[in-house]
């Protein structure tokens, strides 16, 4: 086996030219139809039929389900999307683009993460807010507290949320977390004014299938309380990724030995 081997799986709705030239394993979700060499998450066990409401973590489901145990289990697993992909650290991020995509992405694990466990995106800050949007979005959060028209350290994560994510949405799935993580989550998004973004994790199968095995239930109890018919546009059609993504942070900053590590958003593809 190859020292620091790393396997990564780029997800996508769509067929694209560039993905041809990574050396990723591609997988497609949604409702396109893929070229022979993509990998699919509509066979075996399987939630397919839930893509336009859990995005990419269909194909992660599919994953865990069915072949997260045939991995060996010191390689380095992750995803990444159609135009956001983890890059070298010497990488000029605003440089990278499809052409020269390939030399900049990681193909193998650097040693300086042999010293970690896991792998997450760079935070981003959710507390530059204009006051103008907390007005419009936010004003509910306002009416309870308004010090988070001026002070950052009030604009939460849990502000975030519901202002573009429905209002009290977050409260509600967080009520249907086991015990061990519900009082720390609710702390952290209460609290914390960053989040480390777009259900994007390296880790080896092991802790792999322990995030997934937290994550997938609580999933679907949040489902019995939201349901998909009154789920639309882009506020909450991808409630359940977006209740994931700000999960994941939690979780792997909680549970791990984590780094975190640039990604480059493609900006025309």
């Amino acid at each position: 086996m190859i020292k620091n081997s790393l396997l990564i799986y780029c997800i996508t709705n769509k067929a694209l030219s560039y993905l041809n030239s990574i050396p990723y394993k591609i997988a497609g979700v949604g409702q396109e139809h893929f070229p022979n060499n993509y990998y699919l998450a509509n066979s075996l066990e399987n939630i397919f039929y839930k893509e336009k409401y859990y995005s990419e973590l269909v194909f992660q489901y599919w994953l865990w389900k069915n072949k997260l145990n045939k991995i060996k289990k010191d390689t380095w697993i992750g995803f990444c999307q159609k135009r956001r992909f983890w890059i070298k650290k010497n990488s000029a991020i605003n440089k990278v683009n499809t052409i020269n995509l390939k030399k900049n992405i990681i193909t193998i694990a650097p040693k300086e993460w042999n010293k970690y466990e896991s792998v997450i995106v760079n935070s981003i800050f959710v507390n530059n807010i204009k006051k103008m949007k907390i007005l419009k979005r936010g004003f509910r959060s306002l009416i309870k507290d308004p010090e988070i028209l001026f002070n950052k350290s009030k604009q939460t994560i849990k502000l975030h949320f519901d202002m573009h994510h429905g209002y009290g949405n977050l409260d509600k799935a967080i009520n249907l977390l086991d015990s061990s993580d519900k009082d720390g989550f609710k702390n952290y998004v209460n609290n914390s004014n960053s989040f480390n973004p777009h259900l994007m994790f390296i880790s080896k199968p092991a802790l792999a299938n322990k995030w997934f095995s937290k994550l997938f239930p609580w999933l679907f109890r949040c489902e019995n309380e939201f349901g998909f018919k009154n789920l639309s546009g882009y506020d909450t059609t991808r409630l359940y990724a977006y209740l994931a993504e700000r999960y994941l942070s939690y979780w792997f900053r909680k549970y791990t030995n984590y780094i975190e590590w640039p990604v480059v958003t493609l900006k025309h593809y």
